[in-house]
């Protein structure tokens, strides 16, 4: 079963910054490629940090402030000023950069990206070199597949290749990326498998299992049969 990887969604064309970058520049570019942050990378594409709308607003909220440090100042306010007072990426920027691999699954960008409180993610290969950037719409767009590509690849490689099940005994509909599954399968474990799997397609946003089974091999079940049948004995 395929899995979409940051790779199939993120964009390669990236606005880029080296260190020495001034203030000015840097602001040209965000403002010409019409993006809110660019990564500040090396010689070698190796990401240093990221500079953004953010910390070059420091600039102007601070202008005709006093910048002396203070006794009882906050990180916030030190940072701000210690960036107020940058002329060059390396002291405007934020590092280190938080980035993903471009193997790495979309949902674990998406957790990545929520954990961390960011809207973008620069995207390395293996040796940390830049290759791309993802946003949050990037990643979004896994929801985008049309209902019938998602169907095909639950009947196809849920149904079929990992679950060996045969053709009619299972219905799967698709609706705005909610799947529905009605049928019969031999074991409990069998429907489980399925609703799991079905899950994990890409695009799918629910999946309502309605499944029903022949036999219950679930962990358990006949310790529970055992005391049914007690039961009625009693």
């Amino acid at each position: 079963m395929r899995r979409w990887r940051v790779q199939d969604v993120m964009s390669g064309d990236v606005a880029t910054v080296r260190a020495d970058t001034p203030y000015r520049r840097i602001v040209d570019l965000l403002a010409s490629r019409h993006v809110s942050a660019a990564p500040v990378v090396d010689d070698e594409r190796r990401v240093l940090g990221v500079v953004s709308e953010a910390d070059l607003l420091h600039k102007v909220e601070l202008i005709g402030e006093p910048h002396e440090w203070r006794v009882f100042e906050g990180n916030r306010r030190r940072t701000a000023r210690v960036k107020a007072d940058g002329l060059v990426a390396a002291d405007l920027m934020t590092a280190p950069a938080v980035t993903v691999l471009a193997r790495a699954s979309v949902v674990a960008a998406a957790r990545r990206m929520s954990g961390e409180r960011v809207k973008r993610l620069p995207v390395v290969d293996d040796v940390g070199r830049l290759v791309g950037i993802v946003s949050r719409g990037d990643l979004l767009r896994v929801h985008l597949r049309p209902d019938a590509d998602i169907r095909h690849e639950v009947v196809d490689e849920v149904l079929r290749r990992v679950l060996a099940v045969e053709d009619g005994m299972v219905e799967v509909t698709v609706n705005d990326g909610v799947v529905r599954l009605v049928g019969r399968l031999d074991r409990a474990t069998s429907v489980e498998i399925a609703g799991r799997l079905a899950a994990q397609v890409s695009g799918v946003v629910e999946v309502r299992n309605e499944l029903d089974y022949a036999f219950d091999d679930t962990p358990g079940a006949a310790l529970r049969a055992g005391r049914t049948t007690l039961m009625d004995i009693a």
